[in-house]
């Protein structure tokens, strides 16, 4: 048995679409969008049952290239950089306007096309997985932790990735191809 939605045009009055039609139109973006948050809470998981919180500095971070990528332990309250720092509500509360922003505008951004699907799939994996940190923890769980020379890289995730990748994907694309 499956589920019949109906799609109303000038052009075609009565089209029927199975749920799962429809939604297997969408599998790149599901799929890579479960990979990232999936990924993302395992990491942050193995983090935060192997390092206290607060672990930056030695003896209480992993270095795994000394000198260069240490594994830490920090709690982010705010967004990238610390931005809006101790606003966790107002952040996961546009963490969820923007999920469903895509989902709402999705014939408009083009998330049929494989491409856009995958620069969305990353942001959406990305944007949940800092959103459940937010709920459950009450900040980000950052362990990402690189030094170049004597410039320290703002601590991230892997939520964190897929957000960055995901837009930079998307804007390369439109930039490429404008409608």
């Amino acid at each position: 048995m499956s589920l019949q939605l109906s799609s109303v045009s000038p052009s075609n009055p009565v089209v029927n679409v199975s749920f799962g039609k429809r939604l297997k139109g969408y599998r790149w973006l599901i799929g890579l969008a479960c990979s990232v948050l999936i990924l993302d809470q395992l990491t942050k998981y193995a983090i935060i049952r192997h390092l206290p919180l607060g672990a930056y500095e030695p003896p209480y971070n992993i270095p795994v290239i000394p000198g260069f990528f240490n594994l830490v332990h920090v709690g982010n309250p705010g967004a990238a950089w610390s931005l809006f720092s101790g606003r966790n509500t107002m952040l996961a509360v546009l963490a969820v306007a923007a999920l469903f922003s895509i989902f709402f505008w999705r014939r408009s951004l083009g998330l049929r096309q494989p491409i856009v699907q995958v620069s969305f799939g990353l942001l959406c994996g990305g944007i949940v997985g800092n959103l459940i940190d937010r709920l459950v923890h009450h900040h980000v769980v950052d362990f990402l932790d690189f030094h170049f020379g004597s410039y320290v890289y703002p601590t991230f995730n892997v939520a964190d990735c897929g957000i960055c990748i995901g837009v930079f994907l998307y804007l390369f694309y439109t930039l490429r191809n404008p409608t």
